[in-house]
């Protein structure tokens, strides 16, 4: 049997969720968002970009204000009513001290206890390639959340915040824990539908046979590793 999943974390009230694109936390993150917003914490959503490089039939300057819109109406399916977008450059984010900062300046901003990003591993379940936006994304998250705590490293970005506890990453290849979503599953489907444009651009599919399929399929795929229930997973970084 496949290593058991621990659950998350529950002792915490504010939640930071950190990913390069809109739709990004909609692939199964999001379930897991539904079931900590409807316990009564705070989630609030940061995108590095607009998403405007996602569509092909689009030009960035439509697909841009239509993913934001997207996104808006996604997060609040499930409980998240701030979402905050950076403006960096859809595909061709640079991982640097300037990311670094944006993300530090939102975590003292919001001051979580629990910081949320996707896998910036090289590969997804080491078949298909990761884009470069989730890699420099995510590894600038896992820095960030000690930047924002040192007030020597980026003065200007706001007071220091040390409260991070713990950093957990969406679609990891090795996850460590588990929440859940028996409850959060039909928003977190719900919430991926909002996606439409996208999705229908992407895969010329039925949004709403394409969510649920996908969804409900990664929760029930990680089923077995935690006690049967419909999980969705993250591999948990603790901060010293």
């Amino acid at each position: 049997m496949a290593d058991q999943l621990e659950p998350m974390p529950t002792d915490w009230q504010r939640a930071l969720a950190v990913v390069a694109h809109p739709d990004d936390l909609e692939y199964g993150c999001a379930a897991a968002v539904a079931t900590w917003t409807a316990a009564g914490r705070e989630v609030v959503y940061l995108m590095a970009t607009r998403g405007e490089a996602g569509i092909d039939t689009l030009a960035p300057a439509e697909a841009g204000p239509l993913r934001e819109r997207e996104e808006l109406a996604s997060a609040a399916v499930v409980g998240v009513t701030t979402v905050e977008f950076l403006d960096h450059a859809d595909g061709v984010i640079e991982y640097g001290t300037a990311l670094r900062r944006d993300i530090a300046a939102a975590i003292r901003r919001h001051r979580p206890e629990l910081l949320i990003t996707l896998n910036f591993d090289e590969t997804w379940g080491g078949t298909f390639w990761n884009t470069p936006d989730h890699k420099a994304v995510g590894r600038a998250v896992m820095d960030a959340a000690a930047d924002a705590g040192n007030r020597w490293i980026f003065p200007d970005a706001g007071e220091p915040w040390q409260g991070v506890r713990w950093v957990a990453v969406a679609g990891s290849e090795s996850p460590t824990h588990a929440v859940d979503v028996t409850d959060g599953l039909e928003p977190g489907v719900r919430s991926l539908m909002e996606h439409r444009a996208y999705i229908e651009a992407l895969t010329g599919d039925d949004p709403e046979k394409y969510a649920r399929e996908l969804i409900e399929g990664f929760a029930r795929e990680m089923a077995p590793r935690f006690g049967g229930r419909p999980a969705i997973t993250f591999r948990l970084f603790g901060q010293g």
